[in-house]
């Protein structure tokens, strides 16, 4: 019995020493990133937590860029791994040693919140619709509809007066063929769950270097929503579409994403989308092509033609 709880005794004086260790080693990264960040912004975090479970997170991260007014919050970010002992491990796994590779390898990120109305979230905004060339919005119907991404003023006018994003990417490793999964959503407006799963052994592939091209097996998205079709529809209303016209805009605004995205989604994706508008909550597309192909290749193929390539469809549930 003595033998036991001196077992006990000492596992539990070696995790908290691990733990001390390793909680000092990361405060002591962070301390430095905030050094650095110093002349553009300014840094404040709470503190560091870890999990027996594998989790490690920087709590309560508060940045002030220096150009702005606003502030951005993040209540955790960090990495999450099967065990505390993967955690400890960590410094052979960045320099990627192939045993030292998890099964599984996370990032979290939750609630990073950010104002619409400030600053630096207009600012945001016109850089992304830059980067892709395009204009805002002038049309009621794009407006409302979020064509190329809502804008300040349509987020404050759909009821939002923040976005608060979530998103957890996990890479899993399965005996050399890997896939990914994504959780994220938007606080009362959309979540969504993406799974894409790699043909071959992607570790030993990267040796390659810049010749490796990943192969797309499968991908799966479902998308559920969370109140923004009920807000878009009044929206248009306010703005003074008929139910129908928001129908048509709506429609509009889906194949002007698959168009951005090199594709033109054919009925097996319209018709779902359709009833998806007209009552579902969520929005189901899966990818599954014949044979797999490489992600880099499906550019060089025809906009009307990539559906069929991916074997792309939709189904609303």
């Amino acid at each position: 019995m003595k033998l036991v709880v001196w077992i006990m005794i000492l596992a539990g004086v070696a995790y908290g020493s691990a733990k001390f260790y390793l909680h000092h080693k990361v405060g002591e990264a962070m301390d430095k990133a905030v050094m650095m960040a110093s002349p553009f912004a300014d840094v404040e975090y709470s503190g560091v937590a870890s999990t027996m479970t594998g989790e490690l997170t920087i709590e309560g991260v508060r940045i002030r860029p220096h150009q702005y007014r606003d502030e951005i919050y993040v209540e955790r970010v960090g990495i999450d791994t099967p065990s505390f002992l993967s955690l400890v491990e960590m410094s052979d796994f960045v320099k990627l040693r192939r045993k030292s590779i998890p099964e599984y390898f996370g990032v979290i990120l939750e609630g990073l919140s950010i104002p619409v109305d400030g600053q630096l979230y207009r600012d945001l905004y016109e850089m992304s619709l830059a980067a892709r060339k395009l204009q805002p919005p002038e049309e009621a119907a794009a407006i409302c509809t979020g064509r190329g991404g809502y804008s300040p003023d349509a987020l404050k006018a759909l009821g939002y007066r923040e976005q608060i994003f979530s998103m957890s990417l996990t890479a899993r490793n399965d005996q050399g063929s890997y896939s990914f999964e994504v959780e994220s959503s938007i606080d009362d407006m959309w979540d969504a769950d993406a799974r894409l799963v790699l043909a071959g052994n992607m570790m030993s592939e990267l040796s390659l270097g810049t010749a490796y091209r990943p192969k797309l097996r499968e991908l799966q998205i479902e998308y559920r929503d969370r109140s923004l079709k009920d807000r878009v529809v009044k929206y248009c209303g306010q703005l003074g579409l008929s139910p129908e016209q928001t129908f048509t805009a709506q429609m509009e605004s889906f194949q002007f994403m698959g168009e951005s995205n090199g594709i033109v989604f054919d009925e097996y994706m319209l018709e779902p989308y359709k009833e998806f508008l007209k009552g579902k909550s969520t929005f189901l597309i899966t990818a599954r092509p014949n044979e797999p192909i490489a992600i880099s290749q499906i550019d060089l193929y025809k906009p009307s033609d990539v559906p069929a390539l991916l074997n792309l469809e939709g189904q609303a549930l």
